[in-house]
C-alpha cells in the first residue's frame, strides 16, 4: 500500500512515521517530490492519505484511495469531493486548544486583561476604577452553535463557571435549540455566543440574529469567519449594540489591515491560532497511525466525517 503525505514533515518526524508504519505501507511525502505535477502523480496512486491536498487535485480521485486522514478539523474546502474512502478529520485533536482560546479571551474581556495589559506597556496605574468594570464569567448565560467537538470541549469547560450552557444543532436530538427561530428566541436573555460551526452553513449568524443580542454580550467565533455577517457585526460592536467579540476566524483571512476589526477596542483577535499547541506535527501523526491501526482492523476510526454533510 502507499501512503501520500501532503504536509511538510521535519525529516525527524519523516524518519519516525517510515519506522512506525506497518511493513507493507510505503510513503511518499509530497515535498521530497520535484514539482506539482509528481505530487499529483502520487497522490493519485495513493491507496492512503494523510492532510490536506489541493482540492482542485481530486477533479480526478485517487482510484485506490481506502483511508484519508485530514490533518485539520475544518474541511468544508472538500465538501464536493466524491470518493467511497474512508474519511477522519482532527476534530477531537484541535477541539481542546481551540476551546481554551475561547474561554481564555471570554474570560479576559469579563477581567479586562486586554485593557490592564496596555496599561502595563504604557506603565500606568489606573488601579481602583478598573475594579468596578471587571465582570463574571461564573454563572453567565451562553448559547454554543454547534455540537460536534469543539462545541464539546466548550461546553465541558464552562461547566466550572456554572454557566447556564445550551447548545444548537439543525440535526442533533441532544441540542437544546434547532433552528434560527429558535436562536433568536433565547438571544435576549443570553450573555455570550460562542460559535464552532463549520463552514458549510456559511452566513448563519446573520445581521438579524447579532440583532437580537442582548446589549453587553459577547460573541466569540472558533468556526469559519464565513458563518458571520462580518459588517453587521462590526456595526453592532462599533455601536456599542453588544459588549466585544473574540475572534479566532474572519471572512478574510489574513485579515485586511483596513479592517475596522483592528482598532475596536472591544474586539480580540486570534488569528487562527485557536487550534496551536506543542508539536502538531507530531500530534498529526499519532492520529493517523491510531486511525490506520483501526482501519486496517476493520474497526471505527476516530472522528470519522462525511464529507457532504459538512460533519
Amino acid at each position: 500500500m502507499q501512503l501520500f503525505v501532503n504536509p511538510a514533515f521535519s525529516d525527524s518526524l519523516k524518519a519516525r512515521l517510515r519506522q512506525q508504519l506497518p511493513a507493507d505501507v510505503t510513503v511518499v511525502f509530497r515535498h521530497d517530490l520535484p514539482d506539482e505535477s509528481a505530487q499529483r502523480a502520487a497522490f493519485l496512486s495513493a491507496d492512503l492519505v494523510l492532510g490536506n491536498p489541493p482540492a482542485a487535485w481530486f477533479t480526478q480521485s485517487p482510484a485506490n484511495l481506502k483511508f484519508w486522514q485530514l490533518d485539520s478539523a475544518g474541511f468544508d474546502g472538500f465538501r464536493e469531493v466524491q470518493t467511497s474512502a474512508v474519511v477522519a478529520n482532527m476534530g477531537d485533536y484541535f477541539a481542546w486548544p481551540c476551546a481554551e482560546t475561547m474561554v481564555a479571551g471570554i474570560l479576559g474581556f469579563y477581567r479586562r486583561i486586554p485593557e490592564l495589559v496596555q496599561l502595563q506597556e504604557r506603565s500606568e496605574w489606573v488601579g481602583a476604577p478598573i475594579r468596578t468594570r471587571t465582570g463574571l464569567l461564573r454563572r453567565k448565560r451562553v448559547v454554543i452553535l454547534g455540537t460536534g467537538t469543539i462545541g464539546q470541549a466548550v461546553r465541558q469547560m464552562l461547566t466550572g463557571f456554572d454557566c447556564v450552557i445550551q447548545m444548537l444543532a439543525r440535526t442533533d436530538p441532544q441540542a437544546d435549540l434547532h433552528s434560527k427561530d429558535d436562536l433568536r428566541q433565547v438571544l435576549p436573555q443570553t450573555d455570550i455566543v460562542v460559535n464552532c460551526l463549520p463552514g458549510t452553513v456559511a452566513g448563519f449568524f446573520s445581521a438579524d440574529l447579532i440583532g437580537a443580542m442582548a446589549p453587553g454580550s459577547i460573541y466569540a467565533n472558533v468556526g469559519r469567519g464565513s458563518t458571520t455577517d462580518e459588517p453587521a457585526l462590526i456595526q453592532a460592536l462599533q455601536t456599542g449594540a453588544i459588549g466585544g467579540a473574540v475572534l479566532d476566524v474572519t471572512a478574510t483571512e489574513p485579515l485586511p489591515a483596513d479592517s475596522p476589526l483592528w482598532t475596536l477596542p472591544n474586539v480580540l483577535l486570534t488569528q487562527h491560532t485557536g487550534g496551536g499547541q506543542p508539536a502538531e506535527d507530531d500530534g498529526k501523526v499519532v492520529q493517523f497511525l491510531k486511525n490506520l491501526q483501526r482501519f486496517r482492523a476493520g474497526e471505527p476510526v476516530d472522528d470519522a466525517v462525511a464529507l457532504g454533510r459538512g460533519y
